[in-house]
């Protein structure tokens, strides 16, 4: 490939942060998709304007989701990193039919359309790398708080039939559970005690986001050659 254009959503993230980081690092175009605000971007990041390009979307919003999808589906895509993670530290007790169904729609459904978008393109250019990051909630029923976060990410497992097949045409597609991660993003999470949280985990620590952005690039680009419908784990061997 001459060109290759990888697309993260949810990329304003701090594993975002470090997968944008190892794609301009092979010379990949980033298009990078963030919520409203993309000041959560390294303000190093945001200087390379030439490679990199901020998407703002807020899929809850119709409007604004109907427009990216218009507008990716004007760009060859090559690697599709699915980092969505919307949180809304609602129990199970209190939830409802709209506050699950805004997790769903956001962590789960938006994605999936896009990525469906993607299929024809990559079809035709013979190259297609898909990675949707779910987690460790989906085995244990989720947190507390984390609920309907985990459920989506359940959703967000279920992979299509139509693209397992596309295999045969060098697409692969995989799940990656991610476990703990030291990263600011549990601070959002009500009544989360992170020290007895570590010590649940065998290797007994966080994952830092290098190691998890390491084997997102490393599934989601051309260094993947083989792996395809497998849900795969990064959880310190919980």
């Amino acid at each position: 490939m001459k060109q290759k254009n990888v697309l993260i959503l949810g990329a304003s993230s701090e594993i975002g942060n470090e997968v944008i980081k190892n794609y301009l690092r092979q010379n990949w175009i980033v298009y990078a998709h963030c919520n409203n605000n993309f000041k959560n971007i390294n303000k190093d990041l945001l200087l390379k304007k030439k490679n990199l390009k901020i998407i703002k979307s807020d899929f809850y919003n119709n409007k604004q989701f109907n427009k990216f999808s218009k507008y990716i589906k004007k760009i060859q895509i090559h690697s599709f990193v699915n980092l969505v993670g919307y949180i809304d530290n609602i129990t199970f007790k209190n939830t409802s039919i709209k506050s699950l169904t805004k997790s769903v729609q956001i962590n789960a459904i938006a994605p999936l359309i896009i990525q469906r978008d993607l299929l024809n393109k990559m079809a035709k250019n013979k190259f297609g790398r898909i990675l949707n990051i779910s987690s460790i909630g989906v085995k244990y029923g989720g947190g507390e708080f984390t609920f309907n976060y985990s459920y989506s990410k359940h959703a967000l497992e279920f992979l299509p039939q139509h693209l397992k097949k596309l295999a045969s045409k060098n697409i692969l597609s995989n799940i990656l559970r991610v476990g703990v991660v030291d990263t600011k993003l549990h601070k959002r999470i009500k009544s989360k005690n992170m020290s007895k949280r570590v010590q649940l985990i065998p290797i007994k620590r966080k994952a830092t986001k290098k190691e998890i952005s390491d084997t997102i690039y490393n599934l989601a680009s051309e260094k993947n050659s083989y792996i395809s419908g497998e849900i795969i784990t990064i959880a310190g061997g919980e």
